[in-house]
């Protein structure tokens, strides 16, 4: 296995970073759904957050595919 970033070929690191960009922007959205489906239970108090929260859960799910796909097309 290899233990040094820079030993591997451009290719897998950019298949790598653009597999862990897309879970990172993932987790964010997910994290964003969970926390209005919390404000929805009354578990938080409600300021407009859950509408607010989807629609940054969509923009992140939105950008970071539109992010990914451009990647690598120079």
């Amino acid at each position: 296995m290899l233990s040094d970033w820079n030993l591997l070929s451009d290719d897998l690191q950019l298949t790598l970073s653009r597999a862990a960009l897309g879970r990172a922007a993932e987790l964010l959205a997910e994290q964003a759904e969970t926390l209005a489906r919390e404000i929805e239970a009354g578990h938080l108090a409600d300021r407009g957050g859950p509408d607010a929260l989807r629609l940054f859960a969509a923009v992140i799910r939105v950008t970071g595919q539109d992010e990914l796909a451009m990647a690598g097309h120079a």
